[in-house]
């Protein structure tokens, strides 16, 4: 096993162009990288190429980045639909494609005999586990997950989940890497599927479905609740933070009976379920809960970014 020198990483190649993937490419290059972007085919290629610099421009009005580097961040990331080209140079290799275990054990063999012997291999998945994706290949101790929040550039946290085999070296390398770009580096000790992020977020959007089937509140009234109640407390210190300022002894009174009459179905909800089979999808059918016009939804992306961006400015 040789050993990995962070400063050595200066190519990054990133696996999968879509909803994930461009931003990724796109922070990397804002760092100062040289990356390689795959996807199958050129049209998507040229959607996430069109994102990457909408959303540049966006940073930039925002005196997020200066207007003058879009250019050279943007000659910075080079497309190809050749796997073999994207890797070529890759000192570190991150895969963004859809959640299909098979798919990704299938690129993860490619890139294990594709890439140079040093190449760290990551997956941005949101649940499955690397001993799972790099099953099959030949560099296991150079292999994790490191799990970005949507959207990549606006969300500081990056999830890094390790196998029984992924080195000690590979995990500092990577955690050096992702905090040099600006990134916050969570190391989760053990794997898990979900993780911490996706577990804790399952665990509040099925108690949400299970209030509104019961009819105890409707859907705009949980989010109305959410947002202007511990959301806001959530977004500057954690549950644990946030607990102990009240103390467990109270936290154990008020929830000695809430807990018995929480949902703990292991099942998707029935309500999930037919919102599925009925096609209301959310914003990409413009119907779930809300109707979603173009106008409200690039609203909500709106809203939403500024916010982010808001914390962001407020951090530095």
């Amino acid at each position: 096993m040789s050993e990995i020198d962070t400063n050595n990483i200066k190519n990054i190649a990133v696996i999968g162009a879509g909803l994930m993937g461009h931003g990724i490419a796109q922070e990397f290059s804002c760092a100062g990288y040289q990356v390689h972007l795959h996807d199958i085919t050129e049209e998507q290629l040229n959607n996430a190429r069109i994102q990457i610099r909408k959303n540049l421009s966006m940073l930039a009005e925002n005196s997020v980045i200066e207007e003058n580097s879009i250019t050279d961040t943007m000659q910075r990331i080079q497309t190809t639909t050749e796997l073999s080209v994207a890797v070529a140079t890759a000192d570190f290799v991150v895969e963004a494609v859809t959640e299909n275990l098979p798919l990704k054990q299938k690129i993860f063999e490619e890139l294990d005999s594709l890439c140079q012997p040093q190449t760290i291999l990551a997956s941005n998945t949101t649940a499955l586990m690397p001993s799972q994706i790099g099953a099959n290949t030949n560099r296991k101790d150079k292999i994790l997950n490191t799990h970005y929040f949507n959207p990549p550039y606006l969300i500081p946290l990056v999830e890094l989940i390790c196998s029984p085999d992924t080195s000690d070296e590979t995990v500092s390398a990577t955690y050096d890497l992702l905090t040099a770009i600006g990134k916050t580096p969570a190391i989760i000790e053990k794997e898990a599927l979900g993780f911490v992020g996706p577990r804790l977020q399952a665990a509040l959007i099925r108690e949400a479905f299970a209030i509104v089937e019961q009819g105890i509140a409707s859907a705009e009234t949980v989010d109305l609740v959410v947002r202007n109640s511990f959301g806001r407390r959530l977004s500057v210190a954690g549950p644990f933070e946030v607990f102990e300022l009240a103390g467990w002894d109270l936290v154990v009174a008020a929830f000695e009976e809430l807990y018995r009459d929480l949902n703990s179905s292991h099942d998707i909800n029935p309500l999930l379920r037919e919102m599925v089979n009925t096609g209301k999808l959310g914003v990409k059918s413009g119907e779930g809960f809300y109707e979603w016009s173009d106008e409200r939804q690039q609203a909500l992306r709106d809203k939403m970014s500024q916010a982010l961006i808001r914390a962001m400015q407020q951090e530095r």
